[in-house]
């Protein structure tokens, strides 16, 4: 739903003849600097906070909100200090025992994250979280952990630490699994972890989270993701409830080496995407060839609506990331909905072989 305009907001916020529009403006502008792109939606915050005031919901309503507030903005203020860090989330079940084949596993994968310079991220709990979390140690490593009465206690790796939030919603905590993800790995576990798998799916499948690495990692000879792999093309794609691309979005491999260079794969040209306007922007590190254009024009044009793939630099709209800004662009105008073929089109983008060699540089 687009954002309610100005008129709309201060017709609804006027009380006993007082227009509080002006001194929401007023106190806008004493805690941030007033030339922000980011003003207009802090204001409309304060608007929001003011009708759910002037309704007086109850008591429970507002705890929701003030809690929910209370635990992003503390989150935004820890995961600042690890903004340019990629981030791997780790899911899979807290019950797996020390002993048991994918404890190593989830182990050696942590360890192969941190050599990469990824951090983990997990529920902060025991078996395959603590597993991941104790390969990759505590500078390398995120636990998002969730309060609870009973069973869920930090692991001893971020236990104690500035390396652990805590969380009372878990729709907050899966907020920042999700959002903080660069990719996410998928370990076998119970109803939680089955839950995150689908979660995730259906968050790049709809484009409501950006394309990120979906890796499905079990024990060599081990059958718990190739039977739910054989489910979804047996009953969802052959019943036509997904498309056959969307198969795309995942990846089953059964080592933790192969888990990590997947990752490392798909962000060896890729680097990060966004919406500008009607425009899909893919940043990435090399430039692509134009017989590598060609092809793309000739065989992935059902993925643009109209016009074609072009290369470019940052624009003016991008300018609120410097850090970027150096990097070039496959821009076009994206159907928004075929993000399984979006994700072989990644593939091709980061196929050395499409790159354009640097100046001054031949094979």
């Amino acid at each position: 739903m687009p954002f309610e305009t100005d008129d709309y907001l201060s017709r609804h916020i006027k009380t006993s003849g007082a227009d509080l529009s002006g001194k929401i403006d007023e106190l806008a502008a004493l805690v941030m600097h007033t030339a922000s792109q980011n003003l207009p939606l802090y204001r409309e915050m304060l608007v929001t906070v003011i009708r759910m005031a002037q309704a007086d919901r109850n008591r429970w309503d507002a705890k929701i909100l003030l809690q929910t507030m209370r635990e992003m903005e503390n989150a935004f203020a820890v995961l600042e200090r690890f903004k340019r860090r990629r981030k791997v989330t780790v899911f899979g079940s807290a019950r797996t025992p020390v002993e048991h084949p994918l404890y190593a596993l989830a182990r050696e994968l942590g360890a192969n994250l941190a050599r990469r310079d990824l951090m983990v991220i997990t529920g902060a709990g025991g078996g395959i979280m603590a597993a991941a979390h104790e390969g990759a140690g505590t500078d390398n490593s995120l636990g998002l952990n969730i309060t609870l009465p009973f069973e869920q206690h930090a692991n001893p790796t971020v236990g104690g630490t500035d390396h652990l939030l805590s969380f009372h919603f878990f729709f907050v905590r899966k907020l920042f699994f999700i959002k903080e993800a660069d990719a996410l790995v998928l370990c076998p576990g119970g109803f939680g972890t089955l839950d995150e798998a689908l979660e995730v799916l259906t968050l790049i499948q709809t484009g409501k989270s950006p394309l990120v690495p979906i890796v499905l990692l079990d024990e060599p000879g081990g059958t718990f993701w190739k039977d739910a792999l054989s489910f979804m093309r047996h009953q969802l794609q052959d019943n036509r409830y997904i498309l056959p691309s969307d198969m795309h979005l995942v990846r089953l491999v059964d080592n933790a080496e192969d888990a990590a260079a997947e990752i490392d794969t798909f962000y060896s040209n890729f680097h990060s995407s966004r919406w500008l306007k009607d425009r899909f922007v893919m940043r990435m590190n090399h430039v692509l060839t134009d017989a590598a254009l060609d092809h793309m024009n000739r065989e992935f044009a059902d993925l643009y609506l109209q016009g074609r793939f072009e290369q470019q630099a940052c624009c003016e709209m991008e300018l609120d990331e410097p850090e970027l800004q150096q990097l070039p662009r496959l821009s076009f105008v994206f159907n928004g909905r075929d993000h399984g073929r979006l994700r072989e089109l990644t593939d091709f983008i980061n196929d050395k072989r499409n790159w354009a060699a640097p100046l001054g540089v031949q094979d």
